[in-house]
């Protein structure tokens, strides 16, 4: 469940900020950029945040930190 919720977030935060650069401000191409080193890291390290925050929140974990 977890790596679901993961990938869906990474996708929607990417697809929402490409489109506010596109319709608001170029500005949110930054967190567009973020969220690229954000799953390039986790890639690296296995280390994902949003997982924390998830557990923290009660949702169970399939396996490891950001695994597909």
């Amino acid at each position: 469940m977890k790596t679901r919720i993961k990938h869906a977030f990474a996708g929607t935060m990417i697809l929402t900020s490409t489109l506010l650069s596109i319709y608001v401000s170029q500005n949110w191409l930054w967190l567009t950029g973020f969220v690229g080193i954000n799953l390039l890291q986790s890639s690296i390290t296995n280390w994902c945040l949003l997982d924390k925050i998830l557990g923290k929140l009660g949702v169970r974990n399939e396996g490891n930190s950001c695994e597909v």
